[in-house]
């Protein structure tokens, strides 16, 4: 009777703990989403979303705020693999970058030639550069451990810069109210960051604390916040000291990573999932989905992101400049 109690909690936590978990959450919460959005809820679905809580909309607060925290888990990962993983030599860290260069630019060429008509429809050229990051890693969870550990870092990687590379990409040609006087406060906070590891600062509450400050100096100067998740776990030390290895216990950058990752996988993944895949399909028609602007976008992420990821992957090996993963 005892082991019929317990089987229930340990097949939820085996799941729990399954590479594969946090992808079916998020779908689970996306098509949720897809149904509640074409539904009688679906105006309180985004009166919900546009609502206000202090200064910012619950929509913003899970793009910007939720989003940074699941930034700033990817940038700790990347870090930790560049240091003492599958990064850590630079044939290997030069490929995801090659790699979301051509996943940027063919696609966005791919646009322009759809478009090329259509000078209104020019100016949307950066739509396609773009990678849904979350739910890109997502899909991939879903293989579990089918999927080699030396391709899901390389496709984190690439999928973090490639989404890096659309922030930087509409900040310069889409953000008329930049601050630099923002931005500029913003790099002074990553600064003392840089010094607080320099000194092998090995607490992490200052860490954290400048990256609240670095935050809202970035959510104010007009770029996408999330870039702060990434500065700040590029400053979290890896290990305690030079006489002691990569610990999990010691190494702040393996403790922070430990206590984000549920955390993001089964709370910040599924509520970005859900505050984002919920799209209206009223009024939708057979002729807007045929129009040069949507098959430009369609065109240029479906076929400019494989000719041009896989393309430049295999130029750049060919070429003897990045290894395989």
């Amino acid at each position: 009777m005892q082991d019929l109690k317990q089987r229930p909690i340990s097949v939820f936590r085996e799941f729990l703990d399954s590479e594969a978990a946090g992808g079916i959450i998020l779908m689970v919460a996306a098509a949720l989403a897809l149904i509640v959005a074409n539904s009688p809820l679906a105006e309180t679905y985004f009166s919900a979303l546009h609502a206000y809580l202090g200064p910012l909309s619950v929509s913003h607060w899970v793009n910007d705020g939720l989003m940074a925290v699941f930034f700033l888990l990817v940038g700790l990962e990347i870090k930790r693999e560049m240091l003492d993983g599958q990064l850590s030599t630079w044939p290997r860290r030069v490929l995801p970058g090659i790699a979301a260069a051509g996943g940027m630019l063919v696609p966005a060429l791919v646009y322009v030639a759809v478009n090329r008509n259509n000078a209104a429809a020019l100016s949307g050229w950066a739509i396609p550069t773009a990678t849904d990051i979350a739910f890109a890693l997502g899909v991939l969870s879903l293989l579990g451990s089918r999927v080699p550990a030396s391709l899901k870092v390389f496709l984190t990687a690439l999928a973090i810069i490639d989404d890096l590379g659309a922030v930087i990409i509409i900040a310069i040609f889409y953000t008329s109210g930049l601050s630099l006087a923002y931005l500029g406060a913003a790099f002074a906070v990553i600064a003392g960051l840089v010094v607080l590891n320099r000194m092998r600062v090995m607490t992490l509450v200052p860490y954290l604390a400048l990256g609240v400050v670095l935050w809202v100096l970035v959510l104010k100067s007009g770029v996408h916040a999330t870039l702060a998740g990434v500065a700040l776990a590029l400053t979290i030390p890896l290990a305690r000291s030079a006489g002691i290895g990569h610990d999990l216990d010691h190494s702040p950058l393996h403790r922070l990573e430990h206590g984000l990752h549920k955390v993001v996988a089964f709370l910040v993944i599924p509520i970005f999932g859900f505050a984002n895949a919920g799209v209206s399909l009223a009024g939708l028609s057979v002729s807007a989905l045929i129009e040069p602007l949507t098959l430009g976008v369609a065109a240029g992420l479906v076929v400019g992101k494989l000719v041009g990821v896989f393309g430049s992957s295999a130029l750049a090996i060919r070429l003897g400049l990045a290894d395989l993963p």
